[in-house]
């Protein structure tokens, strides 16, 4: 019965392809006939062309019928397989069309609904947007007086007659002042972020503060008096996003700059620098004890200071922040200020005629009386405060000191902090549904292991390296070390969660379960064996007689066509997948250096096709009738011995061809030195220039110098100059191709995958650099092309969101430099050009038609910005990149040029979560216990792809309310993506669809029930007042969203 099921559904599944298809031919042959009027009689050259063409056309979509059909089959045999494992569940909640279809060309189901918000986002006013601020303020620097950046300050005595002003002084050492998280504090970020503001109302905050803004940005806000305002996010269509923002608006976060708009007398009522005190005030005058003999004369100062700095906003409510770095750590000082103030304040009160309520109180004690404030003032509904949109980069403290720096400090270690995130979001999720697995079939070993202790410790240490003087590369060198070991470590400890939870998701009998504390039966094929050294891939020992099992991950919510590449110790070598079958193999050779190839490891990369957040089992042996191919070298101006091994290798000797590499989506074509010229799409054929080259930045031979914070250059970038010209090595093989260029300084690389789908549809670069032996230099990579971009182009703020960028000639170099999380684009009414990347950097377009990219500085001097040294413990640092051309449809400039808002097409967000989140290779350790251990042939985690625009953030294991473990609760962080439409999207090789946000909880997790699923704020801390157990979960665009989930 069952097997005449299956030829049924076999038989059907034909039938419905072979009709499509001929349908398809019939239709496409008449969309294409000639329309031309043609003479009896008559045949021109021209249509025995067209009409070859059409013969080659129907033999294509002929051999695509048969693969598709090849496919099918495999389908069949892989459901007569899934029935004896057990049944994978209905359908989910997004895929459309077989998953096998993957060399197919599938088109991008997108609901026409999902496109409408790309398209109408950014035409709401807002009362202030920062890109029109930009143009309004002109930048220059005058003497301000005692406010040097600002301007002089004027009040009446009988302005506070009708309403008293009301002051709050708020210590603080740095850190929040808050005693619950109702405010955000953020006084030392160095520039602030929209998506900051997102996360911290979905986190249920009201209220914020932000202090480092740029100067001629304060002054402006200080003169128009919206130094507070309702930040909103571009692309919100109402008001949903706002949140209450306070911007302080001095030069500092420290007292002297807190009280008014005098240092000097502001830092005379810091009494921790009283005299004989360790600390003084610069400006030459000390603070004075409070005491009956002198509180009236002080008190007054003060004041005046407080009524000035009132004049900036539009209330009669005052916030005076009391703190700086590292104070209130001794009891002596909470004294001296808590003793002085007290004095000041009871002074204040009891004397009516100055028109004053002073007191100490928190953060949130200000915005609450603000509000009220706010609440008495307000008329016909009109908000007493601007609606604000845009961010706040790059940072200015004063003259041309620009905080472009940082955006690139330390690049090894921004790489290793993406590595890490995408590590912990693997180890969340699959220790969560081991966990459930393990609760299900009691599995004691797994269930005491120390896995959620080492869990919740990896992300504290990620945690901790969000600090704004660690990923920013702006610590010391020991505290760099320490944050680096700490990531180090927790890399390790996560590796042993991932083998161990995903050992036992794949074991076919779950209760054979067995774990060494001391290692994993599921080990990672890389190694990093310090916290500063690159990983390194592990080498897989074969034979002939005991296969080797290779389980992939698949860290993606869809369904995934990619490359896995491992390191084995033999040339010959067979893959079979999870269905016996031997699978196509690249076998390319490993290098010692440039020109010697290793006579003991060989690289293996071949296709998988692995299932959303599923795990597929591969095995791997020596066999003489491999189904393998070698890749061959071609070798330019290589003018020493190369050793060839094995492999077929070239010297092209006097060669006047054209470096290129070529696959179905694209052509690529190089100069002599091995760097990319230009492209051609086959799509339309069109051929663009896109020429990359490299470029150093030097240091002003002025006072001031670039450092760890600062980027100060000494003029335009120059050209990178090679001594001779370098040698290049190009590789061409079934599964990729690529072209590596050896400069001293830069091992660049650029690959094209030949894969039906989204990673054949973009160039890998992959940039090895080592600057040690430089000084005072930073090296750029420029990507050039014809793209008029009219001094615009586009970054993105924290992998969020894009924010459009304008290069200004009022500004200085330095001041165009913002930062990149995850890409930057340029585009102009035809084409769209973004480059993607796998860590933060600083990226600028400063000229039309180019994008750059910093990629490590190294710097001999401190910036005097209170780190106290340079940036000198470079890295040999991998950089990792992909560079996307796209064809735009249909597109007005002149609406780009006004629009505040732009969005990633949905292949770059594709092919962006791909560089961010590869296939996670494990080998099972050779020794396994006995009795003998089956494996699945693959765990489906998902019963199918999400929608199409849906990102699973996270799916994260609650600590128990009592004690450190874990509860039955986990946290499902979703995200909802917006994409611009207008990107064509020809073989996007993703079957799924888009459906306006709409997901069905029960249908989501493929072995697991869903028993309650509650929203809740993103930090699980409020719970909705209407939050119930519910089945579906609708997402805005853009939202992201956590709830409760409970598994069984």
């Amino acid at each position: 019965m069952k097997l005449s099921r299956q030829f049924t559904v076999f038989g059907s599944a034909i039938f419905c392809v072979v009709i499509f298809s001929l349908y398809l031919m019939l239709d496409r042959g008449h969309l294409d006939y000639p329309r031309g009027p043609r003479q009896e009689g008559s045949f021109p050259q021209g249509q025995l062309s067209i009409l070859q063409e059409k013969i080659d056309h129907l033999e294509r979509l002929l051999a695509e019928n048969n693969e598709i059909i090849s496919n099918i089959r495999d389908s069949v045999i892989n459901l007569s397989e899934s029935v004896e494992d057990g049944p994978r569940g209905p359908a989910g909640n997004a895929s459309q069309g077989s998953a096998h279809l993957h060399s197919a060309q599938l088109a991008l189901q997108a609901d026409p609904k999902d496109c409408l918000f790309a398209s109408q986002s950014g035409n709401q006013h807002r009362d202030v947007q920062m890109l029109d601020v930009y143009d309004l303020i002109p930048f220059d620097n005058p003497d301000g007086g005692v406010w040097k950046q600002g301007f002089d300050i004027k009040y009446e005595a009988d302005e506070w007659d009708r309403e008293p002003l009301q002051v709050f002084v708020v210590p603080h050492s740095h850190n929040d002042p808050g005693v619950k998280p109702r405010s955000g504090w953020a006084i030392d970020p160095f520039g602030h972020s929209p998506t900051m503001t997102y996360l911290l109302k979905r986190a249920g905050f009201s209220h914020m503060l932000i202090q480092r803004v740029h100067y001629s940005v304060k002054k402006h806000f200080s003169l128009q008096k919206t130094l507070e305002f309702f930040w909103r996010q571009n692309w919100d269509l109402g008001s949903t996003t706002d949140i209450l923002c306070h911007m302080m608006p001095f030069y500092s976060y420290d007292i002297p700059h807190t009280c008014g708009p005098d240092p000097k007398i502001c830092c005379q009522f810091d009494f921790k620098r009283l005299p004989g005190g360790r600390y003084g005030c610069p400006w030459g005058v000390p603070p004075e004890a409070i005491s009956p003999g002198n509180v009236q004369s002080r008190a007054q100062m003060l004041l005046d200071q407080y009524r000035k700095k009132s004049k900036l906003f539009r209330t009669k409510v005052l916030l005076a922040p009391l703190g700086d770095d590292f104070r209130f750590s001794e009891y002596t000082e909470w004294d001296l200020q808590y003793r002085n103030y007290e004095q000041l304040f009871s002074y204040m009160n009891s004397q009516p005629h100055l028109k004053v309520k002073i007191q100490f109180g928190t953060l949130s004690d200000y915005f609450d009386a603000l509000e009220k404030s706010v609440a008495a003032e307000k008329k016909g509904g009109q908000s007493v405060f601007p609606a604000l949109s845009g961010d706040f980069f790059t940072y200015a403290d004063r003259d041309d000191h620009y905080w472009s720096g940082y955006f690139t400090s330390r690049p090894f270690y921004k790489r290793m902090d993406r590595i890490m995130e995408s590590r912990l979001r693997t180890a969340e999720i699959l220790y969560h549904l081991a966990l459930k697995q393990a609760q299900k079939y009691k599995i004691n070993k797994f269930l005491s292991s120390p896995h959620y202790t080492t869990l919740t410790e990896a992300r504290r240490n990620l945690g901790l390296f969000q600090h704004h003087d660690a990923i920013t590369g702006t610590a010391k060198d020991w505290v760099v070390v320490d944050y680096g070991t700490r990531l180090f470590q927790s890399l390790n400890s996560l590796e042993k969660i991932i083998g161990d939870s995903a050992f036992l998701l794949i074991l076919k009998d779950k209760k054979l379960y067995q774990s060494d504390p001391s290692k994993a039966f599921l080990e990672m094929d890389t190694k990093q064996s310090s916290q500063d050294s690159l990983p390194k891939k592990n080498i897989i020992q074969l034979s002939a007689q005991e296969p080797r099992y290779l389980v992939v991950y698949n860290p993606f919510e869809q369904e995934r066509h990619s490359v896995v590449s491992v390191r084995v110790n033999s040339a010959t070598v067979k893959v079979l997948s999870d269905l016996g079958k031997a699978v196509e193999v690249q076998v390319s050779a490993v290098w010692k250096d440039m020109r010697t190839t290793s006579q003991a490891a060989y690289e293996v990369a071949f296709l998988a096709h692995l299932p959303p957040l599923g795990l597929k089992v591969y095995k791997i042996l020596e066999s003489q009738s491999s189904s393998s191919h070698l890749a061959d070298y071609f070798l330019y101006n290589n003018d020493g011995q190369a050793e060839s091994g094995i492999f077929h290798m070239k010297n092209m000797v006097d060669s006047g061809d054209a470096i290129t590499i070529e696959n179905s989506f694209l052509t690529l074509g190089f100069d002599r030195s091995g760097l990319m010229e230009k492209v051609r799409r086959k799509e339309d054929n069109k051929q663009q220039e896109l020429k990359v080259q490299f470029l150093w930045y030097g240091t002003t031979n002025k006072r001031d110098k670039s450092g760890a914070y600062l980027f100060l250059p000494d003029g335009q970038g120059q050209p990178y100059v090679s001594l001779r010209t370098p040698f290049v090595r190009v590789t061409r093989g079934r599964i990729y191709s690529d072209v590596t260029c050896f400069l001293e300084h830069v091992t660049h690389k650029v690959r094209l995958y030949h894969i039906q789908g989204i990673e054949g549809q973009s160039m890998e670069v992959s940039n090895i650099v080592d600057i040690r032996s430089v000084h005072n230099r930073e090296i750029v990579m420029r990507i050039s092309s014809k793209i008029n971009n009219q001094n615009r182009y586009y970054t993105d703020l924290n992998g969020y969101q894009i924010q459009p960028r304008r290069t200004m000639a009022k500004l200085p170099l330095q001041a165009n430099v913002y930062p990149m999380s995850t890409m930057a684009y340029i585009q102009d009414a035809a084409h769209r050009l973004t480059l993607l990347s796998a860590q933060s950097l600083g990226a600028s377009s400063m000229a039309s038609g180019q994008i750059e990219v910093f990629m490590d500085r190294r710097l001999m001097q401190d910036d005097n910005r209170g780190l106290g040294q340079g940036v000198h413990d470079n890295k040999i640092t991998a950089n990792l990149f992909r560079i996307l051309l796209e064809k735009r449809n249909g597109m007005n400039m002149e609406e780009d040029k006004k629009s505040p808002v732009s969005y990633p097409s949905l292949l770059s967000h594709m092919t962006s979560a791909f560089l961010n989140h590869p296939f996670l290779p494990m080998v099972l350790s050779g020794q396994l216990p006995s009795p003998a251990i089956e494996l699945l042939s693959e765990f489906r985690l998902l019963q199918s792809s999400l929608p199409c625009d849906i990102h699973l953030v996270n799916l994260r294991t609650i600590q128990s309310k009592v004690g450190k473990g874990y509860s039955d609760e986990a946290a499902l962080i979703l995200h909802r993506k917006v994409f611009d439409c207008q990107l064509s999207s020809r073989a996007m090789g993703l079957p799924c669809s888009t459906t306006q946000g709409k997901m069905s909880i029960p249908k989501l997790f493929n072995n697991f029930a869903v028993e309650s699923f509650i929203p809740s704020s993103l930090s699980l801390m409020h719970s909705p007042p209407d939050a119930q157990n519910t089945s579906e979960v609708s997402l805005s665009p853009m939202e992201i969203s956590t709830s409760r989930i409970r598994l069984r």
